[in-house]
């Protein structure tokens, strides 16, 4: 049984809630999530784990053997995406699983996304601001008309926190479609256990929701088990031995104001060092405000193009690293720029330990796997 997830931010997390409160519940379920840190196959999650490598490479060949005979009769210019095809070995790779549900984060928006053929049976619209405007709207209702286009008749939609205008237009959208409308609710704090991020508890929220709309309700102490054991990378991860440090992807400004109430909240009163990089296609100079508060110093950095397009955005680069530090110099921030990540990540640390506070490495996905990298180093 599809579920469908869809929304600006909180989709990620949304999904790997949804699946280890699923399976406290006795059921199976696995998940399609993006982007990937290392290996394509990090986006398919069987019963909340990586799948299988070969069981993963048998659904890629599966899927390459389809497409090519698929464009064989497409147009000379036209091919199969490379999203449209981890989309599809995903599918392939849960349907021989024999999961009983199927939890499908959305690429890119909704109407036109690859995940945008399953016969959902719940949709969940987590959140919508301003990102990827350049293809959805340049207003959060153009957003989330795109977002909320995946919703099918007669099913349910379950909506998380948004604005009026949203919640007006999702309202619209599930009366014509005949679908029931359900709002998230904040969970107790006894079920909420260890999410200290004030955003992990409002999409815990949007996975309950979803998950009574399945099977039913859980007690509060079986929801807190099932989160207790869910690795949540890049959402508030805390690493490290030595001063603290949060890795959190924040790659838009409604995802970077989130991270900033939490570190008000994570910092109890220290000072925070941020090491950042950014995608081009991002608002930058918004991501950045809405962190400069919380910050006493940033360390800016690029992503190289190479390891970007490994990854799964072959046509991304990043901010340069000396634009980033002017947009925090802007905004009343000490910055500094190092173009190798590895060489900011270090300099964050350091600068952490020098001033008793913490290091938050965020602004990309695609950041959080050298901090790993540089973490490892450090504590092996």
């Amino acid at each position: 049984m599809p579920v469908h997830v869809v929304g600006t931010n909180g989709k990620s997390s949304v999904t790997a809630m949804t699946i280890a409160l699923l399976r406290e519940h006795g059921r199976t379920a696995g998940g399609y999530v993006s982007p990937h840190s290392e290996r394509w196959s990090e986006r398919v999650r069987i019963d909340g784990e990586e799948i299988d490598r070969e069981r993963f490479a048998q659904a890629v060949e599966r899927v390459a053997s389809a497409a090519a005979r698929v464009e064989r009769r497409l147009d000379p210019e036209d091919r199969i995406t490379q999203f449209e095809a981890a989309t599809a070995a995903a599918f392939v790779a849960l349907a021989e699983a024999g999961v009983e549900f199927g939890v499908i984060e959305a690429g890119l928006g909704g109407r036109l996304d690859a995940t945008n053929v399953i016969p959902s049976r719940v949709t969940a619209l987590t959140s919508i601001g301003l990102d990827h405007t350049q293809w959805l709207g340049g207003t959060e209702v153009e957003i989330a008309g795109e977002k909320l286009a995946v919703l099918r008749e007669g099913t349910t939609l379950v909506l998380g926190e948004v604005s009026a205008a949203v919640a007006a237009l999702a309202a619209q959208v599930a009366r014509e479609r005949r679908a029931r409308l359900v709002r998230a609710e904040q969970p107790p704090p006894a079920a909420a256990g260890r999410l200290g991020a004030p955003y992990l508890r409002r999409n815990l929220g949007v996975a309950l929701a979803v998950v009574r709309e399945l099977v039913g309700p859980l007690p509060d102490e079986r929801v807190r088990d099932a989160i207790a054991r869910l690795e949540l990378p890049g959402r508030l991860e805390v690493l490290g031995d030595g001063a603290p440090v949060v890795l959190d992807a924040a790659h838009n400004p409604q995802g970077a104001a989130a991270l900033a109430e939490a570190l008000r909240e994570a910092a109890k009163g220290r000072p925070v060092v941020a090491c950042i990089a950014v995608l081009a296609d991002k608002d930058a100079r918004g991501i950045v405000g809405a962190l400069a508060g919380v910050a006493a110093e940033a360390i800016c950095t690029q992503l190289p193009a190479a390891d970007i397009a490994g990854k799964g955005r072959p046509d991304a680069r990043a901010t340069e690293a000396e634009e980033l530090a002017e947009h925090w110099r802007e905004a009343g921030v000490p910055a500094r720029a190092l173009r190798s990540p590895r060489a900011a990540i270090e300099a964050a640390l350091a600068a952490a330990r020098e001033r008793g506070g913490l290091a938050v490495i965020c602004g990309s996905h695609y950041l959080l796997h050298y901090a790993h990298e540089a973490l490892g180093a450090e504590t092996a």
